[in-house]
């Protein structure tokens, strides 16, 4: 089940940052990434979200079989993901 934030729209960025969350930009090597995955998800946004993880070396919070296809660390997920990675 999908949890709502509860606050104002533009307070966004102050409750992020006191939260500890940081931005992080989508950058070339972000979308090179993104273009050469296979083709698990057509959702541009989810195929993103693996492209920064896997370049970042990130853990994704998701339930999504779609993502967990990807060669991605995901948050509570036993096995761990073999070493290949995207280029940054």
């Amino acid at each position: 089940m999908l949890g709502r934030l509860e606050f104002p729209l533009e307070e966004l960025d102050a409750v992020l940052a006191q939260a500890g969350y940081e931005h992080l930009p989508i950058n070339a090597g972000h979308a090179v990434a993104a273009g050469g995955l296979p083709r698990h998800r057509a959702d541009p946004f989810d195929r993103m979200l693996v492209a920064q993880s896997r370049v970042e070396d990130l853990t994704l919070v998701s339930e999504d079989a779609a993502i967990a296809a990807h060669d991605v660390r995901l948050f509570g997920r036993e096995t761990a993901p073999s070493a290949n990675r995207c280029p940054s």
